[in-house]
């Protein structure tokens, strides 16, 4: 079956088709390592991280590239604030993106370039673009790009050049050729980093990062450029920009942007102070919920983020994970632990990820393929088959991933307490001391502990 992506750039869902037969080569805007990650970082990371898993389920060899920015009027400021030096401030904050990013379950790109280890790159492309005549020194000794002398800006965002020249306040900068200008490369100032130029000592604007370094890892054309919807205007539009007149033309060609994260209807971010970083979001919540509750909604559409919605994806995983444990504990067949790659998906399944990586359809028939790999057991039907495909689906959706106990009864609970209690209130039963056995039960449940009693015996797990 083909694979349909929607391609911003066309407005419309179109057929994938790399310009490599076998091979996908996927940028992602990373993040400005100044401070810990929000949710809205970790929708990019878990939409991102899913279509690279189906990308390599679909027998693709796939080179994703995802940057750090690590030079920036943020960090510079930050680190000054903490009075730190700016690479010891970018390195912990590195350190603390892959911490949050591994707890989601999000598997590591092929490649995390820095922005520091680019300087050539980015300004062989400034050069470039000087001496086609797309960019110019200013006055204050900036390179800047001339907006105008690109053909086509705003065609990715939709935006008319001379609408936002209109909108634009008169006077910014009086050194620019026009208020549209923006920078390439800066003049240094006093007490932050720089690099030699053949402007002077300066450092890169931020646009010119991603075009640098998509291009040095990807090539001139390569296949996917993804990331925030927010970055579609000004930054993914002046990448273009950059890139396609520097390069003769080239650059991505699908681009692909997740929704916002919104709180009260409200897009969440750092400007506007409604954010929750991953950390504090995780002091309450398992990492898979809330990667759970990503995968609910449409990766295009707008997220709602609330208590009550991680509470829904806490009960929907708690019913996969009961799936699990009945199919570890079943004599109906021995469950196949093989990886994705060899077993064969629900086709409903499949025409949900072909469809523009659709997991709310994904997960629809995940939870149909549960329901009969329960029934199956109910029946004492051979489950082996429907076994590994609940394991493929789970695990290219990256869920269920943890082992069953661990989730059920936590790392907390004191195991050994909760044994003895539960061995008292079965002999309590046996004496038909039923007050003893029902204030156990009591006692437990005060504590987060249920009990399920089976025919094999009494079970536990963390509310």
């Amino acid at each position: 079956m083909s694979l349909f992506v929607y391609n911003t750039l066309q407005r419309q869902k179109e057929l994938f088709e790399p310009m490599q037969p076998g091979k996908v080569g996927m940028y992602v805007c990373g993040v400005t390592v100044y401070d810990y990650c929000h949710v809205g970082h970790a929708r990019v990371m878990v939409v991102f991280d899913v279509i690279s898993r189906w990308l390599k389920q679909l027998g693709f060899d796939v080179n994703y590239v995802r940057n750090f920015t690590d030079v920036d009027d943020k960090i510079i400021n930050r680190a000054a604030e903490r009075g730190i030096e700016i690479q010891t401030l970018t390195n912990e904050m590195i350190a603390a993106f892959h911490e949050d990013a591994d707890a989601l379950g999000c598997l590591r790109p092929t490649h995390e370039p820095r922005a520091t280890a680019h300087m050539g790159e980015m300004i062989t492309m400034i050069e470039s673009l000087v001496d086609k005549g797309f960019a110019y020194v200013s006055g204050s000794g900036d390179v800047l790009y001339a907006v105008r002398q690109f053909d086509g800006y705003g065609l990715l965002s939709g935006k008319n050049i001379d609408e936002l020249e209109s909108g634009s306040r008169v006077g910014v900068d009086e050194k620019k050729r026009d208020p549209l200008d923006f920078v390439l490369w800066k003049m240094a100032k006093a007490d932050e980093p720089a690099w030699e130029s053949p402007w002077g000592r300066g450092r890169p604007g931020w646009h010119i990062e991603c075009s640098a370094m998509s291009c040095s890892h990807l090539g001139e054309t390569f296949d996917i450029h993804g990331g925030g919807m927010d970055l579609k205007f000004p930054h993914h539009e002046n990448e273009i920009a950059q890139a396609k007149a520097a390069n003769n033309g080239g650059f991505a060609r699908y681009w692909l942007h997740n929704g916002f994260v919104n709180i009260n209807s409200e897009k969440m971010s750092k400007s506007l102070g409604n954010f929750f970083t991953i950390r504090e979001v995780l002091k309450s919540y398992h990492p898979e919920v809330l990667r759970m509750f990503m995968l609910g909604t449409h990766y295009r559409s707008a997220l709602d983020f609330s208590d009550s919605a991680l509470d829904e994806a806490k009960t929907a995983l708690d019913r996969l994970y009961e799936t699990k444990k009945r199919c570890e504990t079943s004599a109906n067949g021995t469950p196949v632990e093989q990886s994705a790659d060899s077993l064969t998906l629900t086709p409903d399944f499949i025409t949900a990820m072909n469809d523009d990586f659709n997991t709310p359809e994904a997960l629809a028939a995940l939870f149909d393929l549960s329901r009969l790999l329960n029934k199956a057991m109910d029946q004492g039907d051979d489950i082996a088959l429907l076994a590994a495909q609940f394991h493929a689906m789970t695990a290219l959706l990256g869920i269920a991933s943890h082992d069953v106990h661990e989730w059920f009864q936590g790392g907390d609970a004191d195991s050994d307490a909760i044994e003895t209690l539960i061995v008292e209130r079965s002999e309590a039963k046996k004496a038909r001391d039923f007050a003893r056995a029902d204030a156990i039960r009591n006692e437990l449940a005060a504590q987060g502990i249920v009990l399920e009693d089976t025919a094999g015996g009494t079970t536990w797990k963390k509310a």
